[in-house]
């Protein structure tokens, strides 16, 4: 969608979805081929000139503490960048009002002001642009004058002049828009004074120059992010997606990537950044996405960075059991106090925890875990419960509904296949056991895989199904092997009687292939090593009896003998 002509042209809801139009130009004065928006005009020719300015810009650089340098200065590296930006961040004052001085019939907007945090949003600052550019009048003029400015003269380092074009800088820029559009009396007040601080100097000239020739002239990655934190600012959008499209084509690294999450969250970045926020929780999550490989690094990143690796379809599990375990334990190791750590929990953690997928027995663990609030707890278990008793078709209905959220309903790769599970007490202590395998997952054992269930409980001890691709009894050819096996190694025994079924076309019903029974003493496991009694290459064909709309249904009934 183009924008219309009649818009504002810095509204974002005007963009397009992609960054740039279709009509772009690669490498057409962008930085490391950068592309560079053809339908917006070049006026690169009138920077800073006189014959097509109206206005004249005076940008006073204020003197700042030592600390508080600009951020790219004596950056080498996004890492060095990353540590200077979380130093300022900390020192920063918390004061975010414009301080505005008039002097000489000219506006002086002061722009010393730290960072925009999550709870102040462009609403806001619009209250204050328009606040700051009526020009007191008698009295109270005389006072400004009189004072403030005199004491913010002997800050001011140095004073740069440039000529402006108002129309050019307030198509880009609603900061801009109202600054010109608003009490500005053309021919007594042509001057605008901005004050900065010495670190903004470079991000403010940069900037400017972008709102007039749609380039940066820069391409080190420090540098950029200061002229995105100076576009967010001065709400350029325009120049926030172009960084963000710089950002994005350079490499990526963890440092980079939790820098770019932890960018302040306005409304106008949340939505010209998105597109580098995206690529950062998805380099989070395939950089960790083998959990167990990486926990200890994975328990030092920050909320926001945990959230983005368990966030993820792809994460590499052996059960949602586990994802589980791991939240509680980086929400006890980060917010030891019991207050902190359930709002955490409630209103962020939670959300990536996929309980539909939990067993039972975990979630019985949910409801009496004090670190959860209880009703939430209680609400989370319910929700679970009633999907697992959910048809398979209803499940993927639920499933397709959800995705666009948090994806609790969308079950993830586990290293450990779900199973459902029917416990029966009486007579005697049985399960029903429930087991579906995709035929992708089927195909790739071949020719010496395995794949193992998530344990399930009988007699109070654990036993899981494990599916192998392994050659027959005489070792002729492949075949598809289905075995039972007791979880817990130890002195205890059990007779167990087991029956192994599966669907089958046309009738689509289960039908039993192996009967035993076995004294399970831990770790140890029996079944059938060809359980439909055909070759591999016959089981896996298109045509199939046991592959029915691609998912492979077996069933396994276990029965403590007495």
């Amino acid at each position: 969608m183009k924008e219309s002509k009649s818009g504002d042209l810095f509204d974002p809801r005007t963009t397009m979805d992609s960054d740039f139009s279709s009509t772009e130009k690669v490498g057409a004065g962008g930085v490391g081929g950068a592309p560079s928006t053809s339908s917006e005009a070049d006026f690169a020719f009138a920077f800073n000139d006189s014959n097509f300015s109206d206005r004249v810009l005076r940008i006073e650089i204020m003197a700042e503490l030592p600390e508080n340098k600009g951020d790219a200065e004596g950056c080498t590296s996004i890492a060095d960048w990353a540590r200077v930006r979380k130093r300022r961040r900390e020192d920063q004052k918390k004061d975010t009002v414009l301080e505005i001085s008039i002097y000489d019939e000219a506006n002086v907007v002061s722009c010393n002001q730290p960072d925009i945090e999550d709870g102040l949003t462009y609403e806001n600052q619009d209250e204050e642009v328009v606040a700051m550019i009526e020009s007191p009048s008698g009295e109270e003029a005389a006072n400004v004058n009189d004072s403030s400015w005199g004491m913010d003269c002997s800050a001011v380092l140095r004073v740069k002049t440039l000529h402006i074009s108002s129309p050019i800088l307030a198509a880009k820029s609603p900061f801009f828009y109202k600054l010109f559009s608003n009490g500005m009396r053309e021919s007594e007040q042509r001057h605008v004074t901005l004050r900065i601080n010495a670190s903004e100097e470079v991000a403010l000239m940069e900037l400017l120059n972008f709102m007039y020739s749609n380039t940066l002239s820069t391409a080190e990655a420090p540098a950029i992010l200061d002229v995105l934190m100076a576009a967010d600012k001065f709400e350029v959008a325009s120049c926030m997606r172009y960084c963000s499209c710089l950002l994005r084509k350079m490499p990526m690294t963890p440092d980079s990537a939790m820098l770019y999450l932890e960018l302040p969250s306005s409304v106008l970045m949340a939505e010209a950044v998105q597109p580098l926020t995206d690529a950062a929780k998805l380099f989070l999550a395939s950089t960790y996405k083998d959990i167990t490989k990486f926990q200890e690094e994975v328990l030092s990143l920050p909320l926001v960075g945990v959230e983005a690796v368990l966030s993820s379809d792809d994460l590499q599990v052996p059960s949602e059991d586990a994802v589980y375990d791991f939240v509680l334990k980086w929400a006890r190791a980060h917010y030891p106090k019991m207050e902190e750590r359930r709002e955490v929990l409630s209103s962020r953690l939670g959300r990536v925890i996929r309980f539909p997928f939990m067993t039972c027995r975990k979630l019985r663990k949910v409801l009496s875990c004090n670190d959860f609030d209880h009703d939430i707890a209680s609400k989370v278990v319910l929700d679970a419960l009633f999907f697992k008793a959910e048809a398979p078709h209803k499940q993927r209905a639920l499933a397709a509904e959800d995705s666009a959220s948090h994806n609790r309903f969308v079950e993830r790769a586990y290293k450990y296949r779900p199973v459902k599970v029917v416990e029966f007490e009486l007579p005697r202590p049985q399960c029903v056991v429930y087991l579906d395998l995709k035929w992708e997952e089927c195909k790739n054992l071949f020719p010496s895989g395995r794949v193992y269930s998530q344990a399930f409980h009988l007699g109070g001890q654990g036993f899981f199904l494990s599916a192998h691709c392994n050659m027959d009894q005489n070792g002729t050819y492949h075949c598809f092997g289905l075995f039972l096996g007791m979880q817990e190694k130890g002195s205890a025994s059990f007779a167990v009687d087991y029956e192994f079924a599966a669907r089958s076309k046309p009738a689509e019903e289960y039908g039993s292939k192996y009967k035993g029974n076995y004294t399970f003493t831990g770790g140890k496991a029996v079944g059938y090593r060809n359980l439909f009694a055909i070759p591999w290459t016959s089981f896996m064909a298109e045509d199939s009896l046991y592959f029915i709309n691609g998912i492979l249904h077996l069933r396994a009934e276990l029965t403590i003998r007495q």
